[in-house]
This record gives structure tokens, C-alpha cells and sequence, in this order.
């Protein structure tokens, strides 16, 4: 059978949810503070289509950061420089790793709550896999680091959501600061002296 196509009354409520998490998740303090009664009243539906649209409150999270993420995931999967595959190692380590801290910088709130959701490990979530492995490829190709899979591991904790809100919100870094420790972290890492590209 073909597949069915979506009601245009369940697309639009679809956007109508993810934009009233959003905005939710932007306004409040604590991520674990909204919940899914707040998210259907503010978006003007029943709880029932945001668990038959995505099944809890976590797929909701998932739905709305890997919206968020797609742009960036399209440029490291089939992009140009610096992110792109074509692009040397030593110069898209750096990049991706800088793609991924702004995302969480610009994403704060979506970031916590996904890692705050408690549903299993944030090593086996699907964006962190992708991640890690693209990396892990990229770092084959680098003379160095011996143990690519956990120097992946290492350089992506670097951009953890919790770290990103501790030295941003307590420790009060700028972005461009955090950014440009990471990216002098980054070089020590691979061994190479930071380059502004």
C-alpha cells in the first residue's frame, strides 16, 4: 500500500507544538519544569495528539533539537568546507567540533533538556552517535591520537550541554571565548597549532 501522507490539520498541529516547546523550553529556568499539559495548553491542543504525534515527552525533545540540528547535520553529511567530507581532517575536526559548541550555545535550552531527559544514556542517542563516528572517521586519517574512538568521545564532551551552561551561565566565559578554548584544546589534541581559517 502507498504510504499515507500526514493530514495538513496534524502537519499544522505538529508545527504548533514544536513552536510552543520551544518557546516554553527558551522561557523557563529548569527544562525539567515544563511539561507536557504546559506545552499542549500553550500550543492550543489536547495532550492526546502530543503523545500520539511523538509518543512522550522525550521523542517531543528529540523532535524539536534534530529539527534545530538538520541544517547543521546536511553540511557535515554532504556539504563544502569546512565541514564537508571533502575537507581535509585537520581543518573539519576543529570545524565540526565549533559547529556542534555554537549549536548548543544558540540551543541552550533545548541542549539541557535533552540531556536532562533521563531516558538512557546520552552516549547511545542517535545525534551523539553521528557525531562521534564522523569525528571518529575523521581522526583515522590523522596521524596522532592512537585510540580514535576515544579521542572522539573526549573531544565531544568538550561541548556537553551542562559544561556549555556552566562556564556560559556561572563562570560567565563569552561564546567567543569558549570557543576559542576549544578550539586551542582541540589542536593539543590532534597536536597541531590552532589555525584561523
Amino acid at each position: 500500500m502507498p504510504e499515507r501522507k500526514p493530514r495538513a490539520d496534524a502537519l499544522r498541529n505538529r508545527e504548533s507544538v514544536l513552536a510552543a516547546a520551544d518557546a516554553l523550553f527558551a522561557r523557563c529556568d529548569s527544562p525539567e519544569s515544563v511539561t507536557m499539559a504546559d506545552i499542549a495548553a500553550a500550543a492550543g491542543v489536547g495532550k492526546a495528539t502530543l503523545f500520539r504525534g511523538f509518543g512522550d515527552r522525550t521523542g517531543l525533545i528529540h523532535a524539536l533539537f534534530e529539527m534545530r540540528l538538520a541544517p547543521i547535520r546536511l553540511a557535515a553529511e554532504e556539504g563544502p568546507p569546512p565541514l564537508g567530507p571533502a575537507t581535509p581532517p585537520h581543518r573539519r575536526i576543529p570545524a565540526l567540533l565549533d559547529a556542534v559548541l555554537c549549536f548548543k550555545i544558540d540551543n541552550r535550552h533545548l541542549a539541557l533538556a535533552l540531556e536532562g531527559t533521563g531516558g538512557g544514556s546520552p552516549y547511545a542517542a542517535e545525534h551523539y552517535e553521528r557525531w562521534h563516528s564522523t569525528l571518529q572517521e575523521a581522526l583515522k586519517h590523522l596521524p596522532g591520537p592512537a585510540d580514535s574512538a576515544f579521542t572522539a568521545h573526549a573531544l565531544l564532551a568538550a561541548t556537553r550541554a551542562d559544561l556549555v551552561e556552566h562556564l556560559l551561565g556561572q563562570q560567565r566565559m563569552t561564546r567567543d571565548q569558549l570557543r576559542a578554548d576549544l578550539k586551542a584544546y582541540t589542536a593539543r589534541v590532534l597536536g597541531s597549532p590552532a589555525s584561523v581559517d
